[in-house]
């Protein structure tokens, strides 16, 4: 580092660096102790002294700061500033990373948005069911609304018997299969067909996986399932399922010889 009598022209002290970016000299003090940003220069007296060039580094840890990022983590992303490509690259990464936080706090933004609308649906304070709702949000499963059809032993049944993985697991498949669903439904695919009864047995066997055994929730799934009039998307599109699986489901239980939603009912 060099030293210098007195303070040169392109250099500043530490409280004017600070005050140009906004920080503390303390913070300025703390990023020289740790490493992450030592001035460029100092004074015969020991004053630290600060260029243009840092005060571009400053600005791109307190951006990053800024961004949630921990000093552990600016360290591996700051850029040296040698060329103008170094600058560009500093810049594009900034970039980058303030879109990825808009993009978070859009999600963030959304969740809260239908989280209001759905807690003023309910018309009823239940917080596991808020709680069940957010999670349900952050895993981007579009029948979150659902839950606030479901009973508490219901909710409690879900909880126990999935867990993040095994729930969006579940939901991949459930999505998956309604869309093939739809695909017969749309190309005239009798009901009777292998295809469809492929698709229904799979099905059904989601059913069980959701049950996970306990046929006394069926009736409470035919409740819930049982749409009359849609009232967003998921739940126009839920009904065109249904509408296709119902005679495909006595088509597949015919041939086993059996039915269980008759043994519910």
């Amino acid at each position: 580092m060099a030293k210098h009598r007195a303070i040169p022209l392109g250099f500043m002290t530490v409280g004017e660096a600070a005050k140009k970016i906004g920080v503390t000299v303390r913070t300025l003090q703390y990023y020289d102790k740790e490493g992450l940003l030592s001035p460029s220069a100092e004074s015969e007296g020991g004053r630290r002294l600060y260029t243009d060039k840092d005060l571009v580094m400053l600005h791109q840890i307190v951006s990053l700061k800024s961004l949630g990022f921990s000093l552990d983590d600016i360290k591996g992303r700051l850029i040296s500033l040698e060329t103008p490509a170094d600058v560009a690259a500093a810049l594009t990464e900034q970039a980058d990373s303030i879109r990825e936080k808009i993009e978070q706090l859009t999600a963030s933004l959304t969740a809260i948005e239908q989280l209001k609308e759905e807690v003023l649906q309910m018309q009823t304070v239940n917080f596991k069911k808020y709680a069940d709702i957010i999670v349900n949000l952050q895993m981007k499963n579009n029948s979150y609304y659902l839950i606030k059809r479901f009973d508490d032993d219901t909710l409690d049944h879900i909880r126990n018997r999935f867990d993040k993985e095994s729930g969006l697991n579940f939901i991949d498949k459930f999505n998956r299969l309604s869309d093939e669903i739809i695909e017969l439904q749309k190309a005239g695919v009798s009901p009777e067909s292998e295809k469809c009864q492929r698709i229904v047995k799979e099905y059904w066997g989601l059913i069980t996986e959701f049950t996970n055994g306990d046929m006394s929730m069926l009736q409470k799934l035919m409740e819930i399932g049982n749409i009359d009039t849609a009232a967003n998307a998921w739940e126009e599109r839920q009904k065109i399922v249904n509408g296709y699986l119902e005679p495909a489901l006595q088509i597949y239980f015919s041939r086993l010889g059996e039915n269980p939603f008759e043994e519910v009912e």
